[in-house]
């Protein structure tokens, strides 16, 4: 007799895949350190010290399990956005928050809506449930909302995802295109709002926050201008009566006692979060004119990375990619064509661009010979 577990039929059936392979398991492959760390869009600029003290002070409790409902993280986080707390659910970083929403939304079969190239966290996850996948292409940079709310009329589907700012492209629409899409939106389908970047976006780019559409929930994180990354900490905004379906299924001890504290004292210290977007526009300048200097073009960023074309196809943005690899800089690149004629680089210290600076000029010398 085969001794085997009983897997669900929709796992059984899925390649072995992650969404992106980590920096550390791309440094023990190659056999050494990065030098630095330019490719998963975190802080360089660290977290507030303000937080780094709350994780200090913390850390003796942390033999306690954190608030399950992280009540004072989640009735600051109201009072910043002027909405009531019931409309707001703490998890683990906007990864986790999705996978929560797909399981929430999609049973096996279900239809859903998303860019071709968009974040591939979302749709690892509605793999992992069975959904069908219905992709769009982007219009040229930027994810296309028409396109998507048409896919979604045509397929009947339960859930559309959009990532404004986007990742990876760096590119935004406007708030009013957001609340346009929204009045379209069909009155049986759900829309992600993946607003991950937009502390860093500009003027304009985000909706005013109307929690009293169900259809509608917003995604936020502490990992980009926050620099909260390593303690997985992010939250979503909809309507009290979607947000009350996350208490059905959501790890409810699942945010640490630390993370709410730090999270807590990010929030306060304003003059922190306004020291980090200034340093993120000096640095995606700094990025632009690397990029320009040696033959590539940058794209306009709303985010804390500059996507950069390469001045080819995906062929030769992966050499480049595995180039800087090669020199110690970790960097990325979209995954789908025409995206991947691109490479994607976060903002960093003066020190990591020009490490990343000499990598280049390196790279291209030995691709063009």
């Amino acid at each position: 007799m085969t001794r085997a577990p009983r897997f669900t039929r929709t796992v059984a059936n899925l390649p072995a895949t992650v969404p992106f392979v980590g920096s550390d398991t791309l440094e023990r492959r190659l056999g050494k350190p990065f030098a630095v760390r330019l490719g998963a869009n975190e802080s360089r600029f660290g977290p507030s010290p303000r937080a780094v003290q709350a994780m200090v002070d913390t850390a003796p409790e942390t033999w306690m399990y954190g608030d399950a409902d992280s009540h004072d993280l989640r009735q600051a986080l109201a009072r910043l956005h002027n909405i009531d707390a019931e409309a707001i659910v703490m998890g683990g970083g906007i990864d986790g928050l999705l996978g929560e929403l797909v399981r929430l939304v999609v049973d096996p079969g279900d239809p859903v809506v998303t860019s071709d190239g968009a974040y591939p966290t979302f749709t690892y996850h509605v793999a992992g449930h069975g959904g069908t996948l219905h992709r769009v292409p982007y219009a040229g940079d930027h994810e296309d909302p028409d396109a998507l709310i048409a896919k979604a009329r045509e397929t009947r589907a339960k859930l559309v995802y959009i990532a404004n700012p986007d990742n990876p492209m760096g590119s935004w629409h406007s708030a009013a295109t957001i609340t346009a899409m929204i009045a379209d939106l069909p009155d049986d389908c759900m829309l992600a709002l993946d607003e991950a970047y937009m502390d860093l976006a500009p003027a304009g780019a985000e909706p005013l926050f109307d929690t009293s559409d169900p259809r509608v929930i917003r995604f936020r994180t502490f990992s980009k201008a926050h620099g909260l990354a390593g303690l997985r900490l992010g939250y979503a905004i909809g309507a009290p009566s979607t947000i009350a379906m996350f208490d059905r299924i959501r790890n409810h001890f699942g945010v640490t006692r630390m993370a709410q504290a730090a999270g807590l004292a990010s929030l306060r210290d304003v003059e922190w979060l306004r020291h980090v977007k200034t340093r993120v526009t000096a640095a995606r300048v700094e990025l632009n004119e690397i990029a320009i200097a040696h033959g590539l073009r940058p794209l306009p960023s709303a985010t804390n990375f500059v996507a950069m074309e390469c001045g080819g196809d995906g062929d030769r943005a992966r050499a480049v990619l595995a180039g800087l690899q090669a020199r110690g800089v970790f960097v990325r690149m979209p995954g789908v064509a025409p995206l991947d004629r691109c490479i994607r680089v976060s903002c960093g210290l003066p020190e990591d661009h020009a490490l990343l600076d000499a990598a280049l000029s390196a790279t291209l010398r030995e691709i063009d010979g």
